[in-house]
């Protein structure tokens, strides 16, 4: 069993549980479930801001503990100063360190698009993503068939809530585009053994229609690695564990900044 497929088997866990202490009526009568999330695709593409999808992350499988310090409110808000187009934020507990709070949290302090960093499975946590203020949530083609991303696209659609499938291979995007989906994401690391290759990128780019956001996802280090990724095609760079491992995630991603507008 990969680390992946116990992650899912935990997550099908988590859901029921969820469902059982949390029931449907009371997410839908939250405050932020009434709210219209913002458009992913406007911020993404706005001139003055970066493309950066700028992740809010503890710990992962892979590397363990990245940041244990870090305050949520005042990373995420130093990273849309910065200017982040869109945040991400990580929710699963066991594997991850993240929690519901966070997103909460930084849905409070920011006024970009967030997104629901998680193993999404179920209708219930695309209805838990909007009660917590998410504007985007993630799917993951390596764990989900054809027909489950459509019924989970389709549905957080008819939420209002913007949709990024992930892929990491040509066979997972041809089996995954979805008229629902509003972004492609190529993640460069291998989700079922956790290596990393931002070659992932450039080999898939031309394969996304272009009536999706391109977006290149993890090993990205270096601002003249955007601007590579930029040239071939892609609109958006989901950066994660090079900000966060830093003592102070919100001048590190200043100081990618500033670099980036220099190359």
């Amino acid at each position: 069993m990969t680390i992946l497929d116990k992650i899912v088997a935990r997550k099908r866990e988590e859901v029921e549980q969820a469902r059982q202490k949390v029931p449907v009526e009371v997410l839908e009568a939250e405050a932020y479930f009434q709210r219209d999330p913002l458009s992913f695709r406007e911020f993404l593409l706005a001139p003055e801001r970066t493309g950066i999808i700028a992740e809010f992350k503890r710990r992962s499988p892979s590397k363990g503990l990245i940041n244990g310090t870090a305050v949520v409110e005042e990373v995420t808000k130093a990273y849309a100063d910065a200017g982040a187009s869109a945040l991400s934020v990580l929710t699963d507990i066991d594997f991850f360190g993240g929690s519901a709070y966070d997103l909460v949290a930084a849905r409070g302090a920011n006024t970009i698009p967030v997104l629901r960093k998680d193993f999404m499975i179920d209708t219930y946590q695309l209805i838990e993503a909007k009660a917590l203020g998410a504007d985007i949530i993630l799917l993951i083609a390596a764990i989900l068939s054809p027909k489950e991303i459509d019924t989970l696209a389709s549905f957080a659609k008819g939420l209002g809530l913007n949709v990024l499938l992930e892929v990491h291979s040509q066979e997972e995007l041809q089996r995954s585009i979805n008229k629902h989906v509003d972004a492609i994401g190529v993640n460069n690391r291998n989700l079922a053994d956790f290596t990393v290759n931002i070659q992932t990128s450039f080999d898939l780019v031309d394969q996304i229609p272009s009536d999706f956001l391109k977006i290149s996802e993890s090993a990205i280090s270096e601002a003249s690695t955007i601007k590579s990724l930029k040239e071939a095609g892609f609109n958006g760079f989901l950066i994660g564990e090079n900000f966060m491992k830093t003592d102070d995630p919100g001048q590190a991603i200043q100081d990618f900044v500033r670099e980036l507008k220099s190359v």
